[in-house]
């Protein structure tokens, strides 16, 4: 059974800082392609960062130079690290995995970050 759990979203200041997790379980996960989307009110879900393996291959632009992802291998855990927070970083965050095993797609439940004075 595979299981994504996010966590570490909340309420913060502009220009802080979070650091969102996600705990995977059931996947080949060295081998998966991990990302995280969001989703803000009125807007699609869109794609914030990517890893292929080990390696990311995908950053959102409007991202870029502020948001870090990562895969911790030995604790099966993907990380999103946050710096200079805007109140445009808004949004529901989830953790997605692409099954190394049979290519499925999973996604976690959310994690709600807003960004607010």
């Amino acid at each position: 059974q595979v299981q994504l759990v996010e966590s570490g979203g909340g309420l913060v200041q502009p220009g802080g800082s979070l650091r969102l997790s996600c705990a995977a379980s059931g996947i080949i996960f060295k081998a998966s392609r991990m990302g995280w989307y969001r989703q803000a009110p009125g807007k699609e879900r869109e794609l914030v960062a990517r890893i292929d393996g080990i390696r990311v291959t995908a950053l959102a632009d409007s991202v870029r130079g502020r948001f870090t992802a990562s895969k911790d291998t030995d604790n099966n855990t993907l990380y999103l690290q946050m710096n200079n927070l805007t109140p445009e970083d808004t949004a529901v965050y989830y953790c997605h995995a692409r099954n190394a095993r049979n290519l499925v797609d999973y996604w976690g439940q959310g994690t709600q970050v807003t960004v607010s004075s």
